[in-house]
């Protein structure tokens, strides 16, 4: 039923930017609630795990101006390729597990903040990639896991809404995961009402923009764009776009060494 997730963004990279463009409120607003969440200031050691083409780590650079350059971790060099031309952003090609279980060492010793945006999914062993990343942080440290609930109120076809159910894992339990990391969790939720043209919308689905819909062919996914168009009459989309907040911090007191090794 997946498809192979390198593919899809290597697929997906040249426009990934254009999906997006549709709105530059929400990546504003987006990128300003992940910096505002993690209270992200100039002095930080942040790390993008999952960036793409780093659309709101460079919001968030632009905004900050960092003394040290932003991480941007992605597996996909085609999605890294499209990072905008700038000394505050550092790409690294990894995914999250070679970050977490340092196959793939970090230019800093530890990081002060660093943020998962819809890319928790992706992680096969979350609990285990969630406590290596959480060994990262330097006391006081901040991770963020800004994901979509569990059920979503998109103008989607029946059947990728039911899959998408189906393999989108519960904020509660990524709360627990960080806990489990020894990091002081919390779950919150934000909202972003969206206001998408048909046709703009529909060529984004076509275009694959979720990743739920690479597990359809060419043929169900025309399919789910007529049964779209029939069950959403009318010239414009208007939706909430909800996410969850799962924020991890590292109280000082238990903050990794490199003489303990991480986390207790």
């Amino acid at each position: 039923m997946r498809r192979d997730m390198g593919e899809h963004y290597q697929n997906l990279a040249s426009t990934y930017d254009d999906n997006w463009a549709y709105s530059p409120d929400f990546v504003q607003w987006m990128s300003g609630q992940i910096a505002s969440t993690l209270r992200l200031s100039a002095n930080d050691r942040m790390a993008d795990i999952g960036c793409g083409t780093g659309l709101f780590a460079g919001g968030i650079a632009e905004a900050l101006r960092p003394r040290h350059p932003v991480l941007c971790v992605d597996p996909s060099a085609a999605m890294l390729d499209q990072l905008p031309s700038s000394p505050a952003l550092s790409p690294l090609r990894a995914s999250a597990e070679e970050i977490a279980d340092q196959t793939v060492p970090l230019p800093y010793e530890r990081l002060d903040a660093m943020w998962l945006k819809e890319s928790v999914h992706h992680v096969t062993d979350p609990a285990t990639t969630l406590t290596g990343l959480a060994r990262l942080l330097a006391p006081g440290g901040r991770l963020l896991v800004a994901m979509l609930p569990t059920t979503i109120d998109y103008p989607l076809f029946a059947e990728a809404l039911k899959r998408y159910e189906e393999l989108q894992p519960d904020p509660a339990v990524i709360a627990r995961h960080l806990a489990d990391a020894g990091l002081r969790a919390e779950l919150t939720f934000v909202e972003h009402e969206l206001r998408l043209d048909r046709e703009r919308y529909l060529s984004m689905v076509r275009s694959r923009y979720m990743s739920v819909l690479s597990t359809f062919s060419d043929g169900e996914l025309d399919a789910g764009i007529e049964e779209i168009r029939a069950r959403y009459p009318g010239p414009e989309f208007v939706f909430p776009d909800r996410f969850a907040f799962v924020l991890g911090v590292r109280d000082d007191s238990t903050g990794a060494t490199e003489s303990d090794g991480g986390a207790r």
